[in-house]
């Protein structure tokens, strides 16, 4: 563990935790409204269930981590569960390249949080550095994924994208503190 210098600060784990698990915790609902509505006839929904269960397994690496830690999780999860699966049932009604692009609108925002949380953390925290690491390079593989199952195709797409990454920016925000 590196020692803090005078005048810099640690980082804040406890705030990371609370922030990540909240945010695989909104993919998975999600991920959940869009297969509600897409059912799993469409090759999308086989990508988007395999995505899925990944996200299923980062939330549960930190559940238990801020279990073990005792960390206060977000107040706002009743939110996120509501806004997560309606976000997935609508860009899913909308078609399967809608659910795409908002997959790869939130993977991208996600890969930037992730990637400055790694950069806050240096090397005072080598389990959720290594977690954080490991789940951040699946996230861009789900990015990618959507954008080469057509995200760019979906109607509006640079309209969506960026509403998708506005609310997925605030959400991050919101989640740190509440």
């Amino acid at each position: 563990m590196t020692p803090i210098r005078p005048g810099e600060r640690r980082p804040d784990t406890a705030s990371m935790l609370r922030v990540d698990q909240a945010g695989e915790f909104g993919a998975t609902r999600i991920y959940a409204g869009q297969l509600a509505v897409m059912g799993d006839r469409q090759p999308a929904a086989r990508t988007i269930a395999g995505m899925a269960a990944q996200e299923d397994r980062h939330r549960k690496h930190f559940d238990a981590m801020i279990a073990r830690r005792g960390v206060r999780p977000t107040l706002l999860q009743p939110v996120w569960h509501v806004a997560g699966f309606a976000l997935g049932a609508v860009t899913a009604a909308i078609g399967p390249e809608a659910a795409m692009a908002c997959t790869a609108a939130i993977e991208t925002e996600i890969d930037k949080h992730y990637a400055e949380q790694l950069e806050q953390l240096g090397d005072s925290d080598p389990e959720l550095s290594s977690a954080i690491a490991e789940f951040q390079a699946e996230e861009i593989e789900h990015r990618d994924a959507a954008l080469a199952a057509g995200a760019e195709n979906a109607f509006a797409y640079p309209l969506l994208s960026a509403a998708i990454r506005m609310g997925c920016r605030a959400a991050i925000a919101l989640s740190k503190r509440i």
